[in-house]
């Protein structure tokens, strides 16, 4: 199905299941590749911003696998500088770490959190990230959907 406008003077209306049958899987590697555009390319991919119909109250993201989280690279020297912190409610508790020990620790994490920044604040956050699928490493798990390569 193409989703087209014929008539510029009518807005294009899709219906939610024509969008959830249109998702296109994506597959990234993040070896060598700077966060914060690696994360902005993802959340594009994830809103859906290059749809014809894109609109943003309405779900028609594609789904995104990142591959080598672990080889992801940071700039300026922020290896260091670059804190990440964990809070648990209780007084005294704020746990502060790197960017180079989270990386070692918990590398998704990373990741996460600046597609995750990225994304509109609404109800939709949640839903769009569970359509980003990270793996250390490489995996065969999701070639059955044919991902197409982010960057060629």
């Amino acid at each position: 199905m193409e989703f087209t406008k014929k008539d510029l003077n009518k807005t294009l209306w899709v219906k939610p299941a024509d969008m959830d049958n249109q998702r296109t899987w994506w597959k990234v590697d993040a070896s060598e590749k700077t966060l914060g555009r690696l994360a902005c390319d993802i959340a594009k991919k994830l809103l859906g911003k290059d749809k014809a119909y894109y609109c943003d109250f309405w779900d028609c993201g594609d789904f995104v696998i990142v591959e080598n989280i672990q080889n992801v690279k940071i700039s300026g020297g922020k290896e260091l500088k670059k804190l990440y912190y964990s809070y648990s409610g209780y007084k005294g508790n704020l746990k502060t770490m790197t960017f180079a020990d989270v990386l070692k620790k918990n590398p998704e994490r990373i990741l996460k959190e600046a597609v995750r920044g990225m994304l509109a604040k609404n109800k939709l956050r949640d839903k769009k990230m569970k359509r980003l699928k990270m793996v250390v490493g490489t995996t065969s798990q999701y070639d059955n959907f044919k991902p197409v390569n982010l960057y060629n």
